[in-house]
């Protein structure tokens, strides 16, 4: 026959047309909205590597989650900030801490919002690294006794889900124990089973005041040249009992997402991190970028390859625009 046969371009002639045919397709139940807790009371202050994010008093946090609610996001996590730091990260585990608090103001006013709470030590010690540090280096199996009574005690303030993100070996098993042998087994675990040593944290550090001070975490986190190794990560996370698996950064492991949805069954979330979220927002200010083009861009991708939940600093203007 004579060409054409086959148009595609038939398809795309009008955003309606494009819209009907489309094959990935984003909502606001997609996305967890990350937020930064600190102590006081009417904080709230901007964090300058991340433009349109803050760090938020309890109360402010409350009023936020009710509009995340409002937005039709089901879920928020929460980062704390303590008031003090220690070798011990005690701030983390304390009943009256600042992220328990949270959690339990949010579960009393704010109706249909899920809370998942991060578990990791970096924010409370004085040192910056996820566990306790013997011999000049963090010890992962005296961390994991931290690690469960961070999690048991988020748990115990009302936290939906716990998600622990230290990348220590045995982590999961060690929360999944302490939480079904103090009566709280249907406490699901988000596991961060692919967490990679990236660069692309950056701008975190500033947000929840965390960056190391020796060394760094290319000892526990992933080496970004490994995707086998990530499998393998996620598989053991499954059989300690991770009932959601994740994979960080989002953008620069796709390839990984992908690998995730293809090998296991269980729902795979991924986490654009704060330095995917500031490059767009930069590239956006100095005109380079569109922002909500970009900003959809690059959550589409992330949805495309594999991601049932994304973890997304834009999560409110996505919503917003959708």
């Amino acid at each position: 026959m004579a060409f054409p046969i086959h148009r595609p371009r038939r398809l795309r002639r009008s955003e309606l047309l494009r819209s009907m045919v489309r094959e990935t397709r984003l909502e606001p139940a997609n996305f967890i909205y990350p937020l930064f807790v600190c102590p006081g009371e009417g904080v709230k202050r901007e964090i300058g590597a991340m433009p349109g994010n803050y760090q938020m008093s309890v109360d402010h946090i409350v009023r936020e989650c009710a509009e995340v609610a409002s937005l039709g996001i089901p879920a928020v996590i929460l980062f704390g900030l303590p008031e003090s730091k220690d070798e011990e990260a005690s701030g983390a585990y304390a009943e009256d801490g600042v992220v328990q608090r949270a959690v339990r103001a949010i579960k009393k006013e704010v109706k249909n919002l899920i809370v998942v709470t991060d578990v990791c030590l970096c924010e409370y010690t004085s040192h910056g690294h996820c566990g306790r540090i013997a011999g000049g280096d963090v010890d992962n199996d005296s961390t994991l006794e931290l690690l469960a009574r961070t999690a048991l005690s988020h748990a115990r303030a009302g936290a939906d889900l716990v998600a622990p993100s230290d990348m220590m070996d045995g982590r999961v098993a060690a929360i999944r124990r302490a939480l079904d042998e103090n009566g709280l087994p249907g406490v699901p675990i988000l596991a961060y089973a692919a967490k990679y040593a990236s660069v692309f944290y950056g701008p975190f550090r500033e947000a929840a005041e965390s960056a190391p001070q020796f060394g760094d975490r290319r000892g526990y986190q992933m080496d970004p040249a490994n995707q086998r190794e990530a499998l393998k990560e996620i598989a053991l996370d499954i059989e300690e009992g991770a009932d959601i698996i994740m994979v960080k950064p989002a953008m620069p492991y796709l390839d990984v997402i992908w690998r995730a949805k293809q090998e296991f069954r269980l729902p795979l979330a991924a986490y654009q991190v704060s330095g995917e979220y500031s490059m767009i927002v930069a590239a956006a200010r100095n005109g380079w970028l569109d922002l909500e083009r970009a900003m959809f861009e690059s959550l589409t991708a992330i949805k495309r390859a594999g991601a049932d939940l994304i973890l997304t600093y834009f999560a409110k203007t996505a919503a917003r625009a959708l």
